[in-house]
């Protein structure tokens, strides 16, 4: 390792780095992917909601297959509307034999009673969304999944809350999908009211990528480390720091600053992400800019860091040596890592 700790070579950082994506960037990465599908599927799930008549159920699925809308879709699509988790659905199917004693669900609309027969629940194991086929955005969008179980499920979550059973509408109140079935104008509110907070989870996210995701959770991790008296910006602009010819000012991944920090000549810490598993272009574009960028932040007295890891970085060595040569700090993408950039922040912000 070289005299200074924070900066290391390419060399060392291919012997620190993880390489591949770690398992909880993907994960993130694979929930922001399913929330736009569903975005995407969104009209046509309320148009068949509006179509759909709350007295004959059975409609309900006649609609599905004929609009090739599939049954773990519009499941997906219940789940986050009426907002009930893995958790309870999982103590659902627990105490099954105990919400509904005769495998049935009876439940009252418009003075008329309706019993619907369980062929699936409760199932042996976990009712999750793996066993739904509802977990990742391949499963959604494929064709083999459990008809019976996900019809099951559908029941419980549009016509639950109307049970006959006083304790089973008390377990189920949020199952209340059925009150808006034939009404347009409810239906329009309550399903986009409820999606406004699915909007806002993938607003100001310019892709779903896996770049954008690793960054968004190191800024996350680094906001922990580091605590309440830094500011963390995403996609932050470092003020006096110019690009495009001087047209704007520099952008970071990752712009550092802290916030008790008023002195004239504040400081910051501007942090750059770049983590490739297959070789590209990402990291040819970041060196063409890194020495000009470095010069000036030197200037203004603040400092560069970079985030370095993936197989497909180090097959680009002359890309990312330009890189650790015009940073005052360079890591891997490991949770000791972010700690090490964490102590360089802290050392050089106070």
């Amino acid at each position: 390792m070289s005299d200074d700790k924070y900066l290391r070579s390419i060399e060392e950082l291919e012997e620190l780095a993880c390489n591949w994506w770690p398992a909880e960037v993907r994960a993130e990465a694979q929930k922001m992917s399913i929330l736009q599908y569903l975005l995407d599927t969104q009209e046509k799930f309320i148009s068949i909601l509006k179509l759909a008549d709350k007295i004959k159920p059975e409609k309900l699925f006649d609609l599905l297959d004929a609009s090739s809308f599939s049954l773990h879709l519009f499941l997906k699509h219940l789940i986050l509307l009426t907002d009930l988790g893995a958790e309870q659905l999982q103590r659902i199917n627990k105490d099954f034999d105990d919400l509904f004693p005769e495998k049935q669900l009876r439940y009252r609309l418009k003075n008329k009673e309706i019993i619907y027969n369980f062929t699936k629940l409760p199932t042996r194991g976990k009712l999750d969304n793996k066993k739904m086929k509802i977990d990742t955005l391949e499963h959604l969008q494929g064709t083999v999944y459990d008809r019976d179980l996900c019809k099951d499920v559908i029941m419980l979550l549009c016509f639950g809350a109307s049970s006959t059973r006083a304790r089973t509408r008390a377990i189920l109140y949020k199952c209340n999908s059925s009150d808006y079935l034939g009404d347009d104008t409810l239906i329009e509110d309550y399903v986009r009211k409820n999606y406004i907070r699915v909007s806002k989870i993938i607003a100001g996210k310019v892709s779903n990528d896996l770049g954008n995701i690793a960054q968004l959770y190191a800024l996350k991790y680094l906001s922990q480390c580091l605590g309440s008296n830094y500011h963390l910006q995403s996609n932050g602009k470092l003020p006096d720091v110019s690009e495009n010819d001087g047209k704007s000012w520099a952008t970071f991944d990752i712009l550092v600053d802290r916030i008790d920090d008023t002195s004239r000549h504040k400081k910051y810490v501007g942090v750059e992400v770049s983590f490739q598993e297959t070789s590209n272009s990402v990291v040819e574009r970041k060196s063409t800019i890194a020495h000009n960028r470095f010069v000036q932040v030197v200037t203004k007295r603040c400092f560069v860091a970079y985030i370095i890891d993936g197989i497909g970085n180090f097959s680009r060595p002359s890309a990312v040596k330009t890189l650790c040569e015009n940073s005052h700090c360079n890591v891997a993408y490991t949770p000791e890592e972010f700690e090490v950039l964490a102590d360089f922040i802290r050392e050089k912000l106070g």
